[in-house]
């Protein structure tokens, strides 16, 4: 009895309120030209995301590209010099999800410690491949084809102390080529494999935080 009165009273506010309410507010951390940040914006248009909502994108570069793709989907944006800036700004924020989108800065465990469990990144290799301290943009993909692996591809992971160390939530490997270049192999690895599973976890844990304030409010 206790259960039904719970969901009827769910659907109630989804009726009265809608589900906006309930979706998890994202923000996006981002360094430079902003390819995975436009994939998360584009998914959220199609309704590939649809259980959060992307109100804020940060970066201190204030030249980073990403910041215009971001203002041109009329989202907010902000650009810190202090890492404790940026905490203040995603508390106030009402934060539920940070993403790591081609973000090139290292995190406090301060920050990490803020934010448990919150935080997802990206990473153009299949962890623990050719991850950690100095593995990052086309330096992967210059490891694997050094190395001469056959198959790479992405990983979306959370975030912890250990650079690129964190559980991994979702992976999508991807067949290197004979003659690709470090620059060939990371569009392939972006286009088949991060534009497509950063979306999908993005979409799988803001449903289950949107379900878990729904089932608060």
């Amino acid at each position: 009895m206790h259960i039904f009165s719970e969901k009827l009273s769910l659907v109630k506010k989804k009726l009265e309120f809608g589900d906006d309410m309930n979706k998890a507010r994202i923000a996006v951390l981002v360094s430079g030209g902003g390819t995975n940040l436009q994939a998360l914006i584009d998914a959220e248009k199609s309704g590939i995301i649809n259980s959060g909502e992307i109100v804020l994108v940060a970066s201190t570069n204030q030249n980073a590209y990403a910041l215009e793709r971001a203002q041109n989907a009329h989202i907010e944006t902000f650009v810190y010099k202090e890492e404790q800036e940026l905490i203040e700004k995603l508390k106030s924020a009402q934060i539920d999800l940070i993403v790591l989108a081609g973000f090139l800065r290292i995190l406090s465990p301060k920050f990490i410690a803020e934010f448990p469990d919150r935080i997802i990144n990206v990473h153009p290799a299949l962890l623990p491949s050719f991850g950690g301290k100095g593995c990052y943009g086309i330096h992967v993909h210059e490891m694997a084809l050094e190395y001469g692996v056959k198959v790479s591809g992405a990983t979306v992971h959370f975030v912890n102390e250990v650079p690129d160390g964190g559980k991994i939530i979702a992976q999508k490997a991807v067949y290197v080529e004979p003659g690709d270049t470090p620059e060939i192999l990371q569009r392939r690895i972006m286009e088949e494999a991060e534009w497509v599973i950063l979306p999908m976890a993005v979409e799988s844990i803001s449903e289950i935080i949107s379900e878990h304030k729904s089932l608060s409010n």
